[in-house]
């Protein structure tokens, strides 16, 4: 599965119908962005169950700003509506899969417990 284009219009949906997406934040003129890209994409294609998606931060700056991109490419894992994960920078497709993999294993109740006690007024 190729990936899909994330944008304000579609970005809430996508969200709320999937379990987890894997977005990739990036732009037209960066080169790390342009040699990420096709990993991303080969990455997606072994993973059929998974939402892969991109956001283009010049077309969407609203969105970059919402997620305080500063660096791209930028990778984001959102799981149950969730950020388990955002870092900047390329990753070879090893690491990218290793990834995908600890996301899929996290046990999202406690994930939802440790925020809730981190959110507990002390």
């Amino acid at each position: 599965m190729s990936s899909i284009t994330l944008n304000k219009a579609n970005f809430e949906d996508v969200i709320h119908k999937n379990p987890m997406i894997i977005i990739d934040f990036w732009a037209p003129w960066c080169g790390p962005c342009k040699n990420f890209g096709p990993v991303f994409e080969a990455i997606s294609d072994k993973y059929p169950g998974l939402v892969f998606a991109k956001v283009n931060t010049e077309e969407e700056q609203e969105l970059g700003g919402m997620f305080q991109i500063r660096s791209i490419p930028t990778l984001m894992i959102f799981r149950d509506q969730i950020i388990i994960f955002a870092q900047p920078g390329a990753l070879p497709g090893s690491a990218l899969e290793e990834i995908i993999g600890k996301a899929q294993a996290l046990d999202m109740d406690k994930v939802r417990q440790d925020m809730a006690a981190q959110q507990a007024p002390a």
